[in-house]
């Protein structure tokens, strides 16, 4: 049986052997993340707050500076409430209320 044999052997290491890349925490000063509390979905904690596609205020407040929709996982929506404001800008930008893009050349 033949072991493994590195293609590349002008560096000499190991498939396992990170080299001077490093790989753990301690030398280079940055902290593991630890577990954060899930954000709530506002459609379903606040009575009063609801989605329109007329609405510019509210939905603007879900897409990012370059008017990329914010994704589940930031905004802290739950799915169908993500799939219905996806729903609410996309044609909101379609009859011009919200832009499509706000990089211009």
């Amino acid at each position: 049986m033949k072991r493994f044999e590195n293609k590349n052997n002008d560096r000499g290491m190991d498939r396992g052997d990170r080299g001077d890349r490093g790989g753990d925490f301690g030398d280079r000063g940055g902290d593991k993340r630890g577990f954060q509390r899930r954000k709530g979905c506002r459609f379903c904690t606040e009575s009063g707050f609801f989605m329109d596609y007329k609405d510019k205020v509210t939905l603007s407040s879900f897409i990012t500076e370059r008017a990329k929709i914010v994704p589940r996982r930031i905004s802290g929506n739950c799915a169908p409430h993500q799939r219905d404001l996806a729903t609410a800008i996309k044609r909101s930008r379609h009859l011009a209320f919200l832009l499509y893009s706000s990089v211009q050349n």
